[in-house]
């Protein structure tokens, strides 16, 4: 396992955000599984967590008002880091950024002993949160997913509600598409029932 110290890397005209390797999932398609990096990064397995001098530093170096959007998504879950999330997107507002997504597992709540400020923090930092829904049933999710926590399925889909009912950011759920057709059929109609749109990736998405 190489490491590095990648904090941000493009993918196509967005610049991507690699904060933590901390994740309380181990998803059984996750791309951590089979390489070090993603789209022809360097390797996304950080030497240490940057610390907030480091992550400016590593942004000054580009041109940051010229990405459609800054992504905060890496090798771990966003949301592990939620404060320093919230400071690094306050910075890249007054570096004049256009678009502040975050790509999460939606577990955010639970991970930071929270309850309702996790989607408050995001929908008022982000203009997208997207979250990984990865399958429509609480049985197929936890299979799929694996999370440490036991109601990872039912905070999922609460924190989801959540930012919809807030209404700030768009709010999009994702699955990917190694999963049956009726798995995804039925995950379109959870999107629907939370209030999301449905974003279905292809595994090497």
């Amino acid at each position: 396992m190489a490491k590095a110290m990648t904090i941000s890397y493009e993918v196509g005209n967005n610049l991507y955000l690699n904060l933590t390797n901390k994740c309380p999932c181990a998803c059984t398609f996750c791309i951590r599984n089979h390489a070090d990096g993603a789209y022809g990064s360097d390797p996304l397995w950080l030497e240490h967590e940057p610390t907030m001098d480091e992550i400016k530093a590593d942004l000054d170096k580009r041109e940051l008002t010229k990405y459609d959007e800054i992504v905060f998504c890496g090798y771990g879950e966003p949301t592990e880091r939620l404060y320093d999330i919230v400071e690094v997107a306050k910075y890249l507002r007054e570096k004049g950024c256009r678009k502040l997504r975050i790509n999460t597992n939606g577990l955010g709540e639970v991970i930071n002993g929270s309850s309702g400020s996790t989607a408050k923090l995001l929908s008022e930092t982000m203009d997208v949160i997207s979250v990984s829904l990865n399958a429509p049933t609480e049985k197929e999710y936890m299979e799929v997913t694996r999370p440490k926590f036991d109601n990872a399925f039912n905070m999922m889909c609460v924190f989801v509600r959540d930012c919809v009912q807030i209404g700030k950011a768009e709010v999009i759920v994702s699955i990917v598409d190694v999963i049956p057709q009726e798995q995804i059929d039925a995950s379109r109609e959870l999107a629907e029932k939370l209030g999301a749109k449905l974003r279905i990736r292809t595994f090497d998405d």
